[in-house]
């Protein structure tokens, strides 16, 4: 059992990495074996739109660019479950996890109205958020009717419905006092670190040992 969690955030011990490492934790917990990519290591960019993967006499159903993320995609053609992870930035997910799907979901898109999708099998996979917003300001934006579509998206080409994990009014700087934040209140957010964050922890501990579990 492989399972790989994807950091699309730019930070790399933060809120999001955490969690990605809690859950990693629950699914080795399960036996599974684990790794943790930093997509801000790599070196990459998104679609091209070149259309290969969808030439018949190329490599049909793969991604033809050549750059740092190519290891990647080749290591979600072999993983039993994949957990990706982002910061919302400006009400989405990163730029560096966009261009990951981009490519990732799209190198299986087929433009067949017989064949759903030319992935090879059904995994599983997460998706956990964190991001300075509550709960209350994320619903009156819709954050989640925009990331659930992401998330059908990725179902229609892994075949299986996407695990959520969300993490709001996540504490953002070491030091409030070096940053212009006065619209915050610090007390609230180390309230918030100190009493939601480790419930958050656990969940995706939870999340990893239950997608390490092939059929649950």
């Amino acid at each position: 059992m492989k399972v790989i969690a994807i950091n699309g955030s730019p930070r790399k011990t933060w809120n999001t990495a955490t969690l990605l490492q809690k859950a990693l934790e629950g699914a080795a917990s399960r036996g599974a074996e684990t790794e943790l990519v930093q997509l801000y290591d790599l070196k990459y960019k998104g679609c091209s739109s070149c259309f290969a993967c969808k030439r018949k006499d190329g490599q049909h159903g793969k991604c033809a660019m050549k750059d740092d993320l190519a290891d990647v995609l080749e290591k979600l053609e072999t993983v039993d479950a994949i957990i990706f992870g982002s910061p919302i930035y400006y009400m989405s997910i990163t730029a560096g996890m966009a261009a990951l799907l981009e490519r990732f979901l799209f190198s299986h898109s087929i433009y067949s109205s017989e064949i759903p999708t030319l992935y090879s099998r059904e995994i599983q996979a997460g998706f956990i958020y964190t991001m300075n917003m509550t709960e209350k300001q994320a619903e009156q934006f819709g954050l989640k009717q925009n990331l659930n579509l992401r998330e059908k998206m990725i179902k229609e080409k892994i075949g299986r419905p996407v695990k959520s994990l969300y993490s709001y009014d996540t504490y953002q700087f070491s030091d409030y006092e070096k940053y212009e934040s006065s619209m915050f209140s610090e007390e609230a957010k180390s309230k918030q670190k100190a009493e939601q964050f480790p419930i958050d922890c656990q969940k995706a501990f939870d999340m990893g040992a239950r997608l390490a579990v092939i059929y649950i």
